[in-house]
């Protein structure tokens, strides 16, 4: 099947309130602009901060859509319901608006709750859906969605993600993929070339958990840090005390709250610890880096400990159960995290292990889908 001419097409991108969502939506963006350069991509996003700040940095197009998560306790639930229609209605215009410049249109679903409304408003304009579903469990979004679409991929496994939908690999930016040796990409991040560097990041806006988690290594067991440079992620607003900590400790750290440049920080590291968010499980599976995550623990459904089962079962990564208590986590724990910190040999096996999951190319199995849409949508 042929697609249409790039000059010819349109994709309207849903799905934000995290970083999570936007930026497997971005390498999808970059795969198709390879793929035929000059095809329109633009976002209809959350009104959060992150949403508008990521996209800005990437000379995105963008809308803000004024939608809002779901939930049953009243005051959330009279948000949901006011967003709905006023989010519809943004996005059918975004539809028109594109049809009346010539396009056809192909709506990408990346999940959460802005994609939802935007998914029945592409249904009343009789648009095609393409949804892409990230984690182990989908979402009640991306459940709905699924019930209303033909074209359904997922870039995780596990036994609650339906045999229906198409398996791809993990959706990684090539912004997020190494570039160079270890110590050339410590360099361009102001780090120490040849130091051992310890990664820590709890996503794009940090997790305090694990801030405080590593401020209790630092205070209690400074000797798992010996020899080790530490890059730490931790989001807008971290105390302060984090940077103190590390210092207290006598360990040389980068405290930031958001990484511009995840490719050095990824090709820099010799360990991670992270959540365990479909990016962050992504990114550690491309870049081969062994990890230590630990899953977020206020889901229900643990869909971040099912992201990261295939690195685990691989070899390549250890989940620590995160009891939000720094020190309540260390001594459920501690043997795990002093093991992988200490141990060189243990690294270097989980290493090898994490470069025989094969490539994250899920960005190129989604172009694929979406390019075969909108060849649907010129016949």
């Amino acid at each position: 099947m042929n697609a249409p001419r790039a000059s010819q097409a349109a994709v309207l991108f849903a799905g934000g309130g995290t970083g999570g969502h936007i930026f497997p939506a971005l390498a999808i963006r970059e795969e198709l602009g390879a793929r035929q350069p000059g095809i329109a991509c633009s976002f209809l996003c959350s009104q959060r901060l992150i949403d508008a700040s990521i996209l800005s940095n990437e000379k995105a197009e963008f809308e803000a859509l004024p939608a809002k998560p779901f939930g049953v306790r009243p005051l959330t639930l009279v948000r949901f319901l006011s967003s709905w229609g006023p989010s519809i209605r943004q996005t059918r215009a975004a539809i028109r608006t594109a049809r009346e410049q010539g396009h056809p249109v192909v709506l990408v679903a990346m999940g959460g709750f802005v994609a939802a409304p935007a998914a029945q408003a592409a249904r009343a304009e009789r648009t095609e859906t393409v949804l892409i579903n990230l984690d182990a469990v989908p979402g009640k979004a991306n459940r709905w969605i699924a019930r209303r679409v033909a074209r359904r991929l997922s870039a995780a496994t596990g036994p609650a993600v339906p045999e229906a939908w198409e398996r791809i690999p993990p959706i990684v930016r090539s912004s997020s993929l190494t570039r160079g040796e270890a110590p050339d990409c410590r360099k361009r991040l102001g780090l120490e070339p040849d130091h051992r560097t310890l990664l820590v990041t709890g996503g794009s806006q940090g997790a305090r958990s694990i801030n405080e988690l590593m401020m209790e290594v630092c205070r209690s067991h400074p000797a798992w840090l010996e020899g080790w440079q530490v890059l730490h992620q931790s989001g807008e607003g971290a105390d302060p005390a984090l940077a103190d900590a590390y210092s207290g400790a006598g360990v040389e750290a980068k405290v930031v709250p958001f990484i511009e440049d995840m490719g050095s920080a990824w090709g820099g590291a010799d360990l991670a610890i992270a959540r365990s968010g479909a990016g962050n499980v992504g990114e550690a599976w491309a870049n081969a880096v062994p990890s230590v995550f630990l899953p977020y623990p206020y889901h229900r459904d643990q869909h971040q400990r099912l992201n990261a089962i295939p690195l685990t079962d691989a070899g390549s990564a250890i989940v620590v159960n995160d009891l939000i208590g720094p020190r309540e986590t260390l001594g459920a724990s501690g043997d795990l995290l002093s093991g992988v910190l200490t141990e060189a040999d243990r690294r270097a096996a989980m290493r090898a292990a994490g470069a025989h999951l094969g490539p994250a190319d899920g960005a190129s199995r989604a172009a694929e889908a979406i390019l075969g849409a909108l060849g649907r949508c010129t016949q």
